[in-house]
């Protein structure tokens, strides 16, 4: 389909691009990597009247590690994969982002859109919610920095103001004996998940999980951060016993409906599994592993 009638511009910094969304009315989208909006537009599910280009706004595509890892909101998901830094010592977003659809859109895709647009499909919310990050947004008023928890609030909702633009992804510096992994089941390469699963430990001196962050994708209407399942670690020798009662309470946590992926007890029984292979992968991980 083609769709509807729609005006253009290119934002020439990120002030200007905040003036325009403000402008609008509402009545604004901004275009990043585009492999999310444009099949919106095309099947007119969406219908800005403004599309605000921010791929000429410079500042937002930088990776770099200062106390915190910080991400651009532009950073593409294989400029992501490739870099040196998150390769080292953030293994578990090369998981996350090496299974997002195919290289040609990971070539375009981008960190920011992915979050921004609170697909519950989507890869990265449930591991952000796992790393404990936050987003920077940008609005008229200035700047504010965003919790993971409190971004997304519905399947496409998300806590942004209308008139706001989320420039940056801020993860806690990698600690010392931490690991993550992200497990993910499709039906075919690049498909959506059936369901997938985002762990992150870390240990203390002694051996025992000192934090722990889980997050479940696809089986429910939002990326679900699973607290009893991290409970169920904190403060224990990570052997198999807490591994399974981890693994049940993800499962439990997760609320997933019945469709062409599977019937819901089906995405259960696969979030249990995932959660176990991911906090078993990112236990060795924080244990010095590959």
């Amino acid at each position: 389909m083609i769709p509807a009638s729609f005006e253009y511009t290119v934002a020439k910094d990120l002030a200007n691009a905040v003036e325009l969304l403000a402008r609008s009315g509402g009545e604004a989208k901004l275009l990043a990597g585009g492999q999310s909006l444009i099949p919106l537009m095309r099947f007119r599910l969406a219908t800005p009247s403004l599309l605000i280009d921010l791929n000429k706004v410079p500042g937002l595509n930088g990776i770099a590690e200062n106390g915190e890892l910080r991400i651009g909101a532009l950073v593409r998901e294989a400029d992501l994969e490739a870099n040196a830094l998150v390769r080292q010592r953030y293994p578990i977003l090369v998981d996350t982002t090496q299974v997002i659809a195919d290289p040609l859109v990971r070539n375009l895709a981008t960190v920011g859109g992915n979050l921004a647009h609170a697909d519950p499909a989507n890869d990265h919310p449930a591991t952000m919610l796992a790393l404990r990050a936050s987003v920077v947004a940008r609005g008229p008023k200035g700047e504010r920095v965003i919790p993971i928890d409190e971004l997304f609030v519905d399947t496409f909702q998300t806590s942004l103001k209308p008139d706001e633009i989320l420039t940056e992804i801020r993860i806690p510096k990698a600690k010392p004996r931490s690991g993550g992994a992200y497990m993910k089941l499709e039906r075919k390469v690049g498909d959506f998940a059936i369901a997938a699963v985002a762990a992150y430990l870390t240990l203390d001196d002694g051996g025992k999980v000192s934090s722990a962050g889980i997050g479940l994708t696809n089986v429910g209407a939002t990326a679900i951060r699973a607290r009893k399942a991290e409970a169920a670690l904190v403060g224990r020798a990570p052997d198999e016993k807490a591994i399974a009662q981890a693994a049940a309470e993800a499962a439990a946590a997760a609320q997933p409906f019945g469709d062409t992926r599977g019937p819901a007890e089906y995405k259960r029984d696969v979030v249990r599994v995932l959660t176990g292979r991911a906090i078993r992968i990112a236990l060795a991980r924080a244990k010095g592993g590959a």
